[in-house]
């Protein structure tokens, strides 16, 4: 295992060598290709100043040069052996296994490209991190049990659903969430913009409020009520649960509709209808897991409603919650398509192995139906899901290209899209060598889990 190891991490380096070759094949023979002259034009300059600028481009980063020499000088300052280079003439020194590692200046933003770099990807990884657990809980959950009930009312109604949502494209979901829930023509009940505002800065950590007593009336409401929708999904009966489920979503169409539009209109009984649809939909579900959490979450935020509505107080959420508050619309975007397709892809995994021999097997010595599905079966069903985690992390930096782009969040994809629109040679190609790292480190920890979850995988 250790060899196998060494051997991919050895590998890597040609592998992200090709790739950052390919991206600056591809600049340099785009129209203009990577000159002093195509970064100054549009500038709105004299041309005493253009050909002083052109001049400094070309001194500083060689953009005369031919186009390989310009690779290899890139190169040659990535590499942290190599030829040191002076700042001011931009001439090569002396041979150094020590200079150290530069990614270089923007020629955008006039700033170290590490300096950006460090900026804009904890911004990324935050979303994919929130994003990620997300999507495999709920394609796990939908997908085993869609495939231990097969032909029922859910697998069917789940299949559609989860196929509606791979066809909707991000940018169309992105335009619509923001357009619905962050307008001023129908919800503003989140941002559109950003991952937190100014003032968030300022906040303490930590959501508060003014009184300790506002606190504990807080938690006991949202503790009565997510404790007694959540008893309803236990122990209730499926009418009773549409009923009251059925009843809170009519009413919140009907707050809804009264948001958009004022005095009584079809608006209020569309959306009283398809909401309460909605809700008494979750209270018919046979799925107990996901019924009992989602009743759960309506609890929570039926008790937050109450409170603010009858007890108004001095409320500051903190900086926690703002950031969460900001991150709920770009979080759906990335993870959609995700739990859909991996939902998709689970159901076909578990059903297959559910109908192997070994799990015949299994059921004629006695094994209960609960031990073959979770001891045997799923661990089976995991292999393809390893399978496309490899390519989720990079289909995830390619998401967030489009959703920071929409959202107007400033992390690596809208860095990205920046330094693509401005030619900067420097921060595309350190992106570029960012991601292809990233992607290729996914790739590895696939390899392993595979080793982890079936035994007969060996690497040695």
């Amino acid at each position: 295992m250790t060899t196998y190891i060494l051997r991919r991490l050895l590998l890597m380096f040609p592998t992200l060598l090709g790739i950052t070759l390919v991206v600056f094949v591809v600049m340099a023979a785009a129209p203009s290709g990577i000159s002093a002259q195509a970064l100054v034009d549009g500038l709105n300059l004299e041309p005493q100043a253009k050909k002083a600028l052109e001049d400094y481009y070309n001194r500083r980063y060689g953009l005369d040069q031919p186009a390989p020499v310009q690779y290899l000088r890139w190169l040659n300052n990535v590499s942290p052996v190599g030829f040191q280079i002076d700042e001011t003439t931009g001439e090569l020194g002396r041979f150094s296994f020590f200079k150290g590692s530069d990614l270089g200046m923007s020629f955008r933003y006039g700033r170290p490209v590490m300096d950006l770099i460090a900026e804009r990807l904890p911004i990324t990884l935050l979303l994919n991190v929130v994003s990620i657990p997300i999507i495999y809980v709920i394609a796990i959950a939908v997908g085993v049990h869609a495939a231990t009930r097969r032909g029922s009312s859910f697998d069917v109604s789940s299949s559609v659903v989860m196929l509606g949502l791979w066809s909707v494209p991000t940018m169309l979901a992105g335009v619509l969430l923001i357009g619905f829930f962050a307008s001023d023509q129908f919800w503003r009940w989140f941002p559109t913009a950003g991952i937190s505002r100014r003032e968030a800065l300022d906040m303490p950590f930590l959501p508060h409020w003014g009184s300790l007593g506002e606190v504990l009336l807080l938690f006991l409401a949202v503790g009565l009520c997510a404790a007694l929708l959540v008893w309803l999904s236990l122990r209730g009966t499926a009418r009773l649960r549409m009923a009251l489920l059925g009843a809170l979503g009519a009413g919140a169409g009907v707050v809804m509709a009264g948001q958009v539009s004022e005095g009584f209109s079809a608006t209020q009984v569309v959306l009283a209808l398809l909401v309460g649809a909605a809700f008494a939909g979750i209270g018919w579900s046979g799925f107990q897991a996901l019924r009992t959490v989602t009743m759960g979450l309506i609890g929570v935020i039926l008790g937050i409603l109450l409170v603010a509505q009858f007890f108004p107080g001095e409320f500051v959420r903190g900086f926690l919650l703002d950031r969460l508050w900001h991150l709920v619309l770009p979080v759906i975007c990335l993870s959609y398509g995700g739990f859909a397709f991996l939902a998709k892809l689970t159901r076909s995994s578990v059903l297959e192995n559910l109908l192997a021999d070994y799990a015949r097997t299994a059921r004629a010595k006695g094994v209960s139906e609960s031990d073959v599905l979770w001891k045997h079966v799923f661990r089976n069903s995991l292999l393809p899901l390893i399978t496309v985690s490899a390519t989720l992390l990079p289909s995830l930096l390619a998401g967030s290209v489009i959703v920071e782009t929409i959202f107007s969040i400033d992390g690596m994809g809208k860095l990205a899209v920046e330094a693509v629109r401005g030619r900067d040679r420097e921060l595309v190609l350190s992106v570029t060598l960012i991601s292809g790292l990233l992607t290729l480190a996914g790739y590895l920890l696939a390899d392993l889990c595979y080793a982890i979850v079936d035994p007969r995988v060996s690497y040695d």
